[in-house]
């Protein structure tokens, strides 16, 4: 394990293609390129090795570039100057890549080499590539530019939302750390606070979304499918999976996994000893404990949680100091940050992006063990071949995040020396699971109702959301004389606006991290090993077979996903002795 001197800097790869000082100005700086990439004869196997190299290097150039705009726009949502770099990238150069990747497609489709090519993982690229050829149409590029810049509109207005409660001026994540107070009418007087602040937008976002329903639905008919969601199915390479499967997942989790968000919800009812339980209520620690800390400020997460990584494996530790000495985390809630909170690859240097909003509560550590997951596999993914063979399905990408909140916990004494409140932060994280997998295919199906009825109103999908909703909530919370923020509770979840349909992975995944948790718990060194094997795969195996690797089965199943909540009961049991 290194320190924060002694860490070794990565670089970049040489630019054997593009050049060491290619700068992109305009689009007249990319056309010799790709015109080369075009015309340029192949007329062995090497060849065509050199070619897909070449391509993969001026890809990892221009997703890097669009990286840091979109970084550097969501860092600071205000500054016109980064919100026109970013659309600059959107409407000048992205239409003309859409036209010069299905071209380049084609002519790695019909290359008479191709056969001989058997390295692992370029079979898996190929079917990308021949859907991608399948799914091109010259009319969507102007329709696609349009739809990108129009989701950009929801992390500006939701960026600039905030309240003032107590005199002072704060974002809405900071606002919802109130929801923890053991004062109840504090924890009331925030959350009518932030909801109604995000009420006083509910028309503009419907708009928003009335237009991107439009524009998504056009795109989709455009290439010939009956909806934009048969679409996106195919373009997110769903080849694993289909929408029956979803459907599945949604059933069995009705099935598996609300009953005991019900029992919880009459256990936090009973604890709170409260008549009637409100949306207010389901943050506060039940027995009336004060909100859990466990950092004060973002540089502390960010040095207990390489802390956390270190115990776990060394390496884990360097991939977060190694971003921490490069500078490439963004960590702390402010005004003007976009919502929310990822990580970004960035693909030439191989070390990404951990952007976040964190105040210093629990959520906010999970965030970053999360976050920091993503960031370990982009580091072990960066000396692929081809910058494809990094980029994974997203079902892969949150199994590595969601598993690493998992496999961390018994390394959670880094933010709590206190037993009773490292197991209240325990329990806390695994009710938090219970509930995820509900709200997951809650939004899910919603997003399936919508593409499936492409006309339909505002008052129609507030009215679907809520029938949907009570499918998958207990019966338990009291929402009168609140229904109306419980119509737009969707509005908050920016995946719907800006990453239409991604979002079943977040359940498919989890159920994969709870499987990899069980096998650490059982055998640590091999439940490890697993997980790093899985993602040091990338993208050159099927979903089912990166599954595999971790020794954990790819199933929607009722009867499999019982068995995982009843493990998750277990351990909650066990440490609510």
């Amino acid at each position: 394990m290194a320190s924060d001197n002694t860490i070794n800097i990565p670089t970049r790869s040489p630019r054997v293609f593009i050049g060491e000082e290619f700068d992109l100005k305009s689009w007249e700086d990319l056309l010799p390129l790709y015109e080369n990439l075009k015309s340029r004869e192949i007329n062995s196997v090497d060849d065509l090795r050199q070619w897909l190299l070449n391509r993969s290097e001026l890809e990892s150039y221009l997703s890097e570039n669009f990286a840091w705009r979109y970084i550097r726009q969501t860092c600071d949502t205000a500054n016109t100057g980064l919100i026109n770099a970013l659309q600059f990238f959107i409407t000048e150069i992205q239409p003309k890549l859409a036209e010069y990747g299905n071209v380049l497609d084609k002519k790695i489709v019909d290359n008479p080499f191709l056969p001989q090519l058997t390295d692992k993982g370029y079979d898996i690229s190929l079917r990308g590539m021949k859907k991608a050829i399948e799914l091109f149409r010259e009319e969507n590029i102007p329709v696609i530019t349009e739809m990108q810049t129009e989701e950009r509109k929801y992390g500006a207005i939701a960026g600039a939302m905030t309240v003032t409660l107590d005199g002072e001026e704060m974002t809405l994540q900071k606002a919802a750390d109130r929801l923890q107070s053991t004062d109840r009418t504090i924890r009331e007087e925030a959350w009518r606070t932030i909801n109604g602040r995000r009420y006083e937008d509910h028309a503009q976002l419907d708009d928003l979304l009335n237009t991107l329903v439009s524009l998504r639905h056009k795109v989709g008919q455009n290439a010939g499918f009956e909806n934009y969601r048969d679409y996106m199915f195919a373009a997110m390479g769903r080849f694993d999976y289909t929408p029956q499967d979803c459907f599945d997942f949604h059933d069995s989790v009705k099935k598996a996994v609300v009953p005991l968000l019900g029992e919880m919800a009459a256990n936090r009812k009973a604890a709170l000893q409260v008549s009637e339980l409100r949306p207010w209520d389901t943050k506060v620690d039940p027995q009336g404990l004060p909100p859990l800390k466990p950092f004060q400020s973002g540089e502390e997460l960010l040095d207990k949680t390489i802390k956390c990584f270190s115990r776990l494996d060394p390496f884990l530790g360097d991939c977060l100091r190694t971003m921490k000495v490069m500078k490439h985390l963004d960590l702390e809630s402010r005004k003007g940050k976009a919502p929310g909170g990822y990580n970004y690859p960035l693909d030439e240097i191989g070390v990404p992006f951990i952007f976040m909003n964190a105040t210093s509560n629990l959520r906010d550590m999970i965030t970053l063990l999360h976050e920091g997951g993503h960031a370990v596999h982009s580091l072990v993914t960066r000396d692929l071949a081809l910058n494809s063979f990094k980029h994974t399905p997203s079902e892969v990408a949150e199994l590595a995040s969601m598993s690493m909140e998992l496999i961390t916990m018994d390394f959670w004494d880094e933010f709590f020396e206190d037993e009773a409140d490292l197991k209240r932060a325990k329990i806390q994280h695994l009710e938090s699971i219970i509930e995820t997998l509900p709200w997951v295919a809650t939004v899910d199906k919603f997003q399936h109702w919508m593409y499936e009825n492409p006309q339909h109103s505002a008052s129609e999908r507030a009215d679907a959301w809520v029938k949907i909703y009570s499918e998958f909530t207990d019966d338990v919370m009291d929402w009168t004389g609140l229904e109306k923020f419980r119509e737009y509770l969707w509005q908050r979840q920016l995946h719907i606006y800006e990453v239409p349909f991604y979002y079943i992975e977040y359940g498919i995944a989890q159920l994969g991290a709870i499987g990899v948790w069980k096998n650490y718990r059982e055998n640590p060194a091999q439940g490890l090993k697993g997980y790093m094997d899985a993602l040091k795969l990338g993208y050159t195996a099927p979903i089912t077979e990166i599954y595999e690797a971790a020794n954990i089965p790819f199933d929607f199943s009722q009867k499999h996903i019982a068995e995982l909540t009843d493990f998750v009961r277990e351990e909650l049991e066990r440490l609510k002795i």
